[in-house]
């Protein structure tokens, strides 16, 4: 007796002989048997059913009735497509563009997402995209247009991809609808085309496309050919979020945490941004790190804010890149680490970060970075740049590596050149340029103008222009000599902070021939700046507390502030500390000698 299986093969071979029965067959076998369905198709198709040809790739690459294998089904639609088969050149030109396996292009709008293929083949793609749109198909139409508008540059022709986004728009292709949409935001050249592009979005939006609700919501955001209506734009951005659009999920993010169009929702906020983020999104990165190293709507969190600044960072964007480097200079949520600082700069900066490449700047001239070469690194090239372009921060920046010799011989001339372009609109360059003025670097020596030069950034707040500009008044360089002007601008550097300005008013109280001498003020100015590292004034706190000068006679304070005063390098700090520890040790046998006489 004949077994079932081997009957059905029988009959699968029989039938095989003819395409037309063959695929009848394998049609009605599809669900039950879908490997001896796939059988038949395959010998319907060899023996030149078209149609066929196209279910085996559809099974090929769906996975159905064998492995899923996307080469062997664009094997299976090139035949089917070079019968004329229509979807099956649609499928093929979607193989070419998207990859695999999510090829089809319909409502899930492929065309206006990345493609999943590292290189998209839109040469072959545009071969099969153009013979089915040229039998009016729509999803052809709308890829072909895609193509022209956003492929190769030698395949672009604006004019007639808006022609094949009209016409797929008019079929009622949703695909169409959006790029018809799109195209018409473009043109300037059509009356109410901001009107007509805005019920093209409405039609494809009905038809689900997220890209659509993103673009809607974005005008009701701005009041773009709409009223502004923040509310229906977090609505918008809320469906096209969903739908995992990731810009709609920043926008939505940013509304949340904002209060914008609602009620302020930080948690879900950050959710979304998150989302985002974790989809490779580097803008929601870098917003997640600002929140987290900013704080507000959400505690801050260095730690998280360094983790999402080096996730957005190593996907190249820039600001973040500059933004960890901040983190690691500041030692915030990590080790202060100047090297790794300088290292993430570099990375901003060589992308054309300007802000990044002054922070790099400034910190090789510091002098703390061990790392990095500063020959290997055109911080020049980068501010000579800017600067020719009219940069005035970039201008100040170029004078600043000329007159330091950073990554060019110094030139005192040029420096003081681009110094005085950059002055008059940069604080830190009309100091710089005092600088030059009153040492005669690269121009001739000129007290008055210094000092007027230090007065307009002392008068901007400048606390280094501050104390330059009481130097000049206590010496009467370039101004009348007056103590209490000086005294003046050395306090209001002092209250920023300027160890040297503190420095300067102990020195004044200490000089009786100034404004008086007063001892107890000097003292307390020279332990506020000795408190910040001041060298001298920890020499001077030293000799005040070994003399008593300003307050009680303190020995062992005194030591402490000598040996502070070694530490930081003060010029005979040492020979006093050592001559200090001799009269000690005298005082110390002359106190015991009579004793033991005694």
């Amino acid at each position: 007796m004949i077994g079932l299986d081997i009957l059905h093969k029988l009959l699968d071979r029989l039938v095989a002989r003819s395409p037309k029965r063959a695929r009848a067959r394998a049609e009605r076998l599809s669900k039950a048997a879908p490997e001896r369905a796939l059988a038949l198709f395959v010998a319907a198709a060899e023996a030149g059913d078209a149609e066929a040809a196209f279910i085996v790739g559809e099974r090929y690459l769906e996975g159905k009735g064998a492995l899923a294998h996307p080469v062997s089904a664009a094997r299976w639609y090139q035949l089917a497509a070079e019968a004329g088969h229509v979807e099956a050149q649609c499928r093929l030109a979607a193989l070419h563009l998207f990859g695999v396996p999510k090829a089809a292009v319909g409502t899930d709008e492929r065309l206006f997402e990345s493609a999943d293929s590292d290189a998209p083949d839109y040469h072959a793609a545009v071969v099969w995209a153009k013979k089915a749109a040229e039998t009016g198909a729509p999803d052809a139409q709308a890829m072909l247009a895609f193509i022209l508008s956003s492929g190769p540059e030698e395949l672009r022709d604006p004019d007639a991809a808006f022609e094949w986004y009209r016409k797929s728009a008019a079929q009622d292709c949703p695909q169409g609808r959006l790029g018809y949409a799109i195209a018409l935001m473009l043109r300037t050249d059509i009356a109410n085309n901001a009107l007509m592009a805005r019920d093209e979005l409405l039609r494809a939006s009905e038809a689900g496309l997220p890209t659509a609700h993103y673009l809607l919501g974005a005008a009701a955001e701005g009041g773009f050919g709409t009223a502004l209506d923040e509310a229906e734009a977090r609505r918008l951005y809320s469906l096209a979020a969903e739908a995992q659009h990731t810009a709609a999920q920043i926008k939505l993010g940013l509304m949340l945490l904002e209060g914008r169009g609602g009620s302020v929702d930080p948690l879900n906020g950050e959710s979304w941004l998150r989302r985002a983020a974790v989809a490779g999104e580097s803008d929601a990165a870098m917003h997640l790190g600002e929140l987290y190293s900013r704080g507000g709507a959400l505690p801050p969190n260095y730690i998280e804010a360094a983790h999402w600044f080096r996730t957005a960072a190593e996907q190249g964007h820039q600001a973040a890149a500059r933004a960890l480097g901040t983190l690691y200079l500041t030692g915030a949520g990590m080790a202060r680490d100047p090297d790794e600082a300088a290292a993430w700069f570099k990375r901003a900066a060589e992308a054309g970060d300007t802000v990044a490449q002054a922070d790099l700047a400034v910190l090789l001239q510091d002098g703390g970075v061990t790392t990095l070469d500063n020959r290997d690194i055109p911080v020049h090239e980068w501010f000579e740049r800017a600067a020719e372009q009219g940069d005035l921060i970039g201008a100040f920046n170029y004078a600043v590596c000329l007159a330091e010799g950073i990554g060019v011989p110094r030139n005192d001339a040029r420096a003081a050149f681009w110094l005085k372009k950059a002055a008059d609109e940069v604080v830190s360059a009309q100091y710089w340029y005092g600088r030059m003025l009153a040492d005669g670097r690269g121009l001739d020596q000129d007290d008055r103008e210094a000092a007027a030069w230090f007065e307009r950034a002392a008068d901007d707040g400048m606390a280094d222009a501050q104390v330059a500009l009481g130097e000049f008044y206590l010496q009467g360089r370039g101004v009348p000599y007056d103590p209490e002007a000086a005294k003046s601008r050395f306090l209001s550097a002092a209250e920023a902070d300027h160890s040297g300005a503190m420095f300067a008013l102990g020195i004044m109280h200490n000089d009786g021939t100034i404004i008086g001498s007063d001892h107890d003020e000097a003292r307390r100015w020279f332990s506020r700046a000795a408190e910040q590292g001041h060298a001298v004034a920890a020499l001077m706190l030293a000799r005040y507390a070994a003399q008593g000068l300003g307050g009680p006679k303190e020995i062992e304070a005194a030591r402490a502030w000598y040996e502070r005063a070694v530490a930081l390098g003060a010029q005979d700090a040492a020979e006093e500390l050592a001559t200090l520890d001799l009269k000690l040790t005298e005082q110390a046998k002359a106190d015991v000698e009579p004793e033991m006489m005694a």
